[in-house]
């Protein structure tokens, strides 16, 4: 080799292209976490239900939905999902309809009776759980596929906590809840409702339990100080909601006002018209960029003729009036008071400024902390500082909603099993998350996501028929194959077909491929192709040879 082929192949090797003997770097087959699975509070591998979907496997598919989420008729409805904001579809055309497809498992395990296939080991031991809401039920559904059994204390008259208390009939119908529950007792839970625990340990020793989960919800409504003489109808929008779906709904007048910006608020202002008010006005005293209801929700209440006044704050209430101060931004973006009033006729108010945890049946027992919202601190192991009483949910701090819920159930309801059976439970270690910038798309693949039927804003004002239709079969295989699968190789034979050197071997189908090292040159080819990023760059080992990491 000549001075100058000797600084050439220097020149190369400083650059990080390899070839033969001198080979610095190998391809690896690596699976990956896709963005989906990663933003999905209850922790489903959605990835792989939708890698079932798309093959027309659909009771596979829900078996291994239903392996993280007990409950996915209920969230294909109500869940936000952050899976989809988090899809890498969304930088080709839009997010594959992730809650649709869960939608559509969900409610086709209900009507062809579908029930979870598991192989527990039990080992006789009783856990209580507080609270029939998601994350109690949850943690029940986990804790008898683990081999426990569960008794669930609930003190209301029906499960589903604020599932069936706080939301209203046209996002989530009743039926597919309680059907949903069903599935769950079906299972071995026994739910015992109007059981309100005042004494935990009490309840513990007397029912023979080893653990407890504590899930009671935020029931509570927050109060706020506001001067009121002669006041009309005023409630706080947790009742209110519960109320609507009784025999005997309140009647609140022709001109009602909610008062705060959150999902409940907007929730409250939507079921006061359809249940006859023939002005609603949700008053939020920050703008619509601060608002923390979602924006559909907010697009479809106006599309209902629901009012709203921003930058308004609720100063006075009187019999049939109220006074509201305007507020203006100021130049940090807060809202600040002007000093100038506007009055506003209202046959009702509905105060809707938060909710919190009643938990005071926990404050006597030794070792257990409280925010001083009252919500419970707990450990990342979900237990409090009594040994053996764990809390999730709205019971402890953090984001409140449904899907959250869900997964501190299962979350805990796996700690629990390791303290149960004396072996502490570790998640394993993460893969790499993939995102849009590591995936190589070499195929056209624009096809835009299904729309879901809408009732019109007309028909939905008066009515509590269920909003957002689900879709059929075909719909379901379509928004399931627009799945890039981002981090796990779908055998789509690229790498197979693009090594120059053969250096690759298919074993057959689901049985991926492997590298052969003696052939490979360390050209990258097979990883720059690679159209979902399964495959990775990485440092030669001392030895050589061939690998089998398919």
């Amino acid at each position: 080799m000549t001075a100058r082929d000797m600084t050439h192949l220097l020149d190369l090797t400083r650059s990080g292209v390899r070839t033969g003997a001198l080979r610095s770097r190998r391809p690896i087959y690596q699976d990956s976490i896709p963005p989906c699975n990663d933003a999905c509070p209850a922790g489903e591998n959605i990835q792989a239900w939708l890698d079932l979907a798309q093959a027309g496997r659909f009771e596979e598919a829900w078996q291994k939905l239903v392996e993280d989420n007990p409950l996915p008729a209920v969230h294909g409805r109500v869940c936000y999902h952050p899976c989809e904001s988090g899809c890498n579809r969304n930088f080709t055309d839009s997010s594959v309809s992730i809650h649709a497809v869960e939608r559509f498992l969900g409610d086709r395990a209900l009507a062809e009776g579908w029930e979870p296939r598991y192989t527990p080991q039990p080992d006789g031991s009783r856990v209580l759980v507080v609270g029939a809401g998601p994350s109690g039920l949850a943690a029940a559904y986990h804790l008898t596929r683990l081999g426990h059994t569960v008794e669930i204390y609930e003190a209301g008259s029906q499960a589903g906590g604020m599932i069936n208390a706080g939301i209203p009939a046209y996002r989530m119908p009743r039926k597919e809840l309680q059907q949903e529950i069903g599935r769950i007792e079906r299972m071995g839970v026994k739910i015992v409702l109007n059981r309100r625990v005042e004494d935990l340990r009490q309840e513990m020793d007397a029912g023979g339990f080893r653990a407890a989960f504590v899930a009671v919800g935020a029931h509570i409504s927050k109060k706020i100080d506001i001067p009121v003489r002669d006041a009309g109808k005023m409630m706080d929008a947790v009742n209110y909601l519960e109320e609507a779906q009784s025999d005997n709904p309140p009647l609140l007048g022709r001109k009602v006002v909610v008062y705060g910006g959150g999902n409940t608020a907007i929730d409250a202002a939507r079921t006061a018209r359809r249940l006859g008010a023939e002005e609603a006005v949700v008053i939020y005293r920050r703008d619509r960029k601060n608002m923390s209801a979602h924006e559909f929700e907010v697009q479809e209440a106006v599309e209902e003729g629901v009012e709203i006044k921003w930058l308004s704050s609720l100063h006075h209430v009187e019999k049939d009036q109220l006074q509201i101060e305007i507020m203006e931004l100021d130049a940090d973006g807060n809202a600040q008071p002007t000093g100038r009033y506007e009055t506003l006729d209202a046959n009702a108010v509905i105060l809707a400024v938060g909710q919190e945890s009643d938990t005071s049946f926990l404050k006597g027992i030794e070792g257990i902390s409280f925010k001083r919202d009252g919500t419970v601190i707990v450990g990342d192991n979900m237990m409090t500082g009594h040994d053996g009483i764990f809390a999730g949910g709205d019971t402890v701090p953090g984001e409140r909603s449904v899907t959250v819920a869900t997964g501190h159930g299962k979350r805990a309801a796996r700690y629990i099993n390791g303290y149960l059976r004396g072996t502490p439970f570790t998640y394993p270690k993460r893969h790499p998350l993939v995102d849009e910038t590591m995936i190589h798309l070499w195929y056209r693949s624009d096809a835009p996501q299904t729309e879901q039927t809408h009732l019109s804003g007309e028909a939905r004002a008066s009515s509590f028929s269920e909003i957002v239709q689900g879709i059929g079969e075909d719909e379901a295989l379509f928004e399931a194959r627009r799945c890039f699968s981002c981090g796990n190789c779908f055998e789509c034979d690229g790498c197979f077909g693009s090594c120059p050197e053969k250096a690759i071997e298919k074993l057959g189908k689901g049985a991926r491929y492997r590298f052969d090292y003696a052939r490979c040159t360390g050209c990258a080819v097979c990883y720059e192709q690679c159209p979902c990023h399964a495959i990775e760059m990485v440092a030669e080992p001392a030895t050589d040879g061939v690998s089998d990491n398919g």
